[in-house]
């Protein structure tokens, strides 16, 4: 039953990054392709870990945390760099 729930899950966020990535091409400003971009990183690895439900495997655990941690910081960078202006 959750491997069903997982799946259709799976499906929702294929959806949405399609939705994201409409965002990320007509965003009226720099800021809300910055968001855009840091939710499709998220989005990315929220469709990893389904994948690692379905299918039962924890290999790639490490390697989702430490690439939602670098996208963090990158978001992180890139807003500070946005109000500091230059």
């Amino acid at each position: 039953m959750i491997v069903i729930g997982a799946q259709i899950a799976v499906y929702i966020m294929i959806l949405a990054i399609i939705l994201v990535l409409i965002r990320l091409w007509k965003g009226p400003d720099l800021p809300d392709r910055v968001v855009a971009f840091d939710l499709l990183a998220f989005m990315a690895l929220g469709i990893i870990l389904l994948i690692m439900i379905i299918t039962g495997s924890k290999e790639y655990l490490d390697i989702v945390i430490i690439i939602s941690l670098v996208v963090f910081i990158s978001t992180i960078a890139v807003s500070k760099f946005l109000t500091k202006g230059d």
